[in-house]
């Protein structure tokens, strides 16, 4: 299988999420062979959600990994806490979220969380090519 895989960008501020968006967006520009505009948008989607989500509940800080597979693309957040997302009902009062890790498991094909023994998790999502 020929895959690809890149660390994008260690991320440690709120406005470093653009920067992880515009990596991505390159990431897929450079592959061999091009994936549709509706899902790139997609997975620059995915990205700056997990990567916001790691910046705000993670411990402000997180890496960037995706990787090609011949038929997806796999978005990897790496942070330092150990805890995992969960869903909860989104505030449409108060602005304080809930709507990003719903929508992330329903634009991607699988999503995983990986607990590490050294600490912290990895948060991935496997995205249709």
């Amino acid at each position: 299988m020929n895959t690809m895989s890149v660390n994008v960008a260690t991320v440690r501020s709120a406005t470093s999420v653009a920067g992880a968006r515009e990596s991505a967006r390159d990431f897929l520009g450079g592959l061999r062979l091009p994936i549709a505009a509706e899902d790139a948008d997609t997975v620059v989607l995915v990205v700056s959600e997990l990567v916001t989500n790691a910046l705000c509940h993670g411990g402000g800080a997180c890496t960037l990994d995706l990787t090609a597979h011949p038929d997806s693309i796999e978005v990897a957040v790496h942070d330092r806490s150990p805890e995992t997302p969960r869903m909860r009902t989104p505030d449409l009062n108060d602005g304080t979220g809930g709507f990003g890790w719903p929508m992330v498991n329903r634009l991607a094909r699988a999503t995983t969380v990986i607990r590490h023994a050294a600490g912290g998790k990895t948060v991935s999502a496997s995205l249709a090519r």
